[in-house]
């Protein structure tokens, strides 16, 4: 069975980016709408990762062949975190982790003893959040998954991903990580012998998993960029009339205009740049890894300093 593990709808909120937080959501995808279109791409099961919530996870879990999933949100001292992807969730699931989202040593406790499949997501993205080696050295330790098939990172990226992975003895996934309906089910995650979600969901506990599809490409990335703008204008122009502050967004989107011209430039900035850390940190995270095993463990002694860029989801 194949599943896109990671898919957004517009339930996952603001863009958390500072020049843009007014800008509006970071997807404008219906629920419904990813889930038809994942099943049109021959997924066999759905699920939304949304950040944070599993508001539009329920919105499709009546409908035949969905679990309910989840991008947390691992909040690190400092201002640091990591995004972790979890399924097979509850309503009760979903409040006990972001109860423990603060509290890391908690939250892997919660995860491992309610045997709730989970992974860590972009490791070596420089737009998701600062974190440092220590850090992702804690969730490749604690966690059976890591995401090496991430379909808005490139392929450099995502293989550095498996190589970490690979290192740690643990199983890969895969998903599109779309933002846009676009992007829904270029890559996922296969579970051979499975028939029902079920299934599936212990596949992935017991590391019976490949990840498919394709890496993202600078066509495919400025594509996306200008699809939410898009969705933004349409959302925020319906209901401008009725609120001062979508008035206000409608306002900043149409002023934004003329600036459409320049967003294959800003997205060839964000495809550099992404290629350009993820070499770094990932070189940095295997001298951690050479020093911790003459030292005897990654997670204590001098780690060096922190390796991300400030960034958002």
């Amino acid at each position: 069975m194949r599943c896109d593990l990671h898919v957004h709808s517009k339930c996952s909120g603001a863009v958390n980016l500072p020049v843009l937080r007014r800008f509006g959501r970071e997807c404008y995808s219906e629920p419904r709408a990813v889930y038809e279109q994942a099943r049109r791409r021959g997924m066999d099961l759905v699920t939304l990762t949304d950040h944070d919530t599993v508001e539009g996870a329920l919105e499709i879990a009546a409908l035949p062949g969905t679990f309910v999933g989840e991008e947390l949100t691992l909040d690190l001292p400092g201002g640091r975190e990591l995004h972790l992807g979890v399924w097979g969730l509850d309503e009760q699931h979903h409040l006990a982790l972001q109860a423990r989202r603060r509290d890391p040593e908690a939250l892997f406790a919660y995860l491992a003893e309610g045997r709730l499949p989970a992974c860590l997501n972009h490791p070596f993205s420089a737009v998701t959040g600062r974190r440092e080696v220590a850090d992702l050295a804690l969730a490749l330790a604690r966690l059976e998954l890591v995401e090496a098939q991430n379909g808005m990172m490139p392929a450099a990226t995502n293989g550095y991903a498996r190589r970490a992975g690979e290192e740690a003895g643990l199983r890969t996934v895969g998903g599109s990580d779309a933002h846009t309906l676009g992007s829904v089910a270029l890559s996922w995650t296969e579970v051979q012998g499975a028939r029902t979600a079920s299934d599936f969901l212990e596949g992935l506990r017991r590391g019976w998993c490949l990840p498919r599809g394709d890496s993202t490409s600078y066509a495919r990335l400025t594509r996306d960029v200008i699809a939410i703008f898009a969705g933004g204008y349409r959302e925020n122009a319906l209901l401008a009339p009725r609120s001062a502050d979508h008035a206000l967004r409608l306002a900043i989107m149409l002023a934004a205009f003329p600036i459409l011209a320049l967003i294959p430039l800003v997205t060839a900035v964000i495809h550099v740049k992404e290629l350009a850390f993820a070499s770094r940190c990932f070189d940095a995270y295997q001298r951690a890894s050479r020093r911790a095993g003459r030292r005897g463990s990654l997670l204590g002694g001098d780690l060096g300093a922190g390796l991300a860029l400030q960034g958002g989801r």
